[in-house]
């Protein structure tokens, strides 16, 4: 009886893990696949700027300064527990295979992704609790966006940002052997963290809307 109880216990207090929820959207072998991505809500911040720099690391900063905001108040309340999902981006302007331009020029869309029950009002509270906590107005800046991206060619990239263009070639070769082609932002989901992994284990899904040609 007390170990069934026990068991009763802990699922109760399984945290929602969107990843695990949603896991055939982020089957991400190393050769590429189709995966169909449904609607999503997600957390986001728009920028300008190298990556890494002071822009960036400021959105980063800030984007998850509400995240964890919003999830600890809604913990409080009483409402359901969720993990913070991994920081993803999606980059519009940035074209693969072409010489780099000046990445000071480069402009993108940072986003973690969130459970479907999270309103505005909630993210609102949280950027005005940061604020009165003396952060950044940088936190302002973060918004409540829904993206549908549908079919879309992914594949796991390992191995530092910049060699990601050899990823993409076979990604891109793959679609058009699907008599498809590459449409709408190039999206990247971060599953290792810079900060502390060697550039060559780095783990990146690479993620691109696919459609027929």
């Amino acid at each position: 009886m007390k170990t069934a109880i026990m068991k009763t216990a802990k699922k109760t207090e399984e945290k929602l893990d969107l990843y695990r929820k949603y896991s055939k959207e982020y089957v991400a072998p190393q050769t590429p696949v189709l995966v169909e991505v449904g609607p999503a809500a997600y957390l986001s911040i728009k920028g300008k700027g190298a990556p890494g720099g002071a822009a960036f690391t400021d959105a980063v900063g800030a984007l998850y300064g509400v995240a964890f905001t919003v999830k600890m108040t809604l913990k409080f309340a009483g409402k359901p527990d969720y993990l913070v999902s991994k920081l993803e981006g999606l980059w519009p302007t940035l074209k693969f295979g072409e010489p780099a331009h000046d990445k000071e020029q480069w402009t993108w869309q940072l986003m973690i992704r969130t459970p479907d029950f999270i309103t505005e009002k909630e993210v609102k509270g949280a950027i005005a609790v940061l604020l009165k906590r003396g952060k950044t107005e940088v936190v302002q800046q973060v918004v409540l966006v829904a993206l549908e991206e549908g079919l879309c060619v992914q594949s796991l990239h390992v191995g530092p940002y910049d060699k990601e263009c050899l990823t993409l070639e076979v990604m891109r070769s793959f679609a058009e052997k699907k008599g498809m082609k590459f449409h709408g932002a190039h999206h990247e989901i971060y599953l290792s963290d810079p900060r502390r992994v060697d550039p060559a284990k780095l783990k990146t899904i690479l993620r691109h809307p696919v459609k027929a040609v």
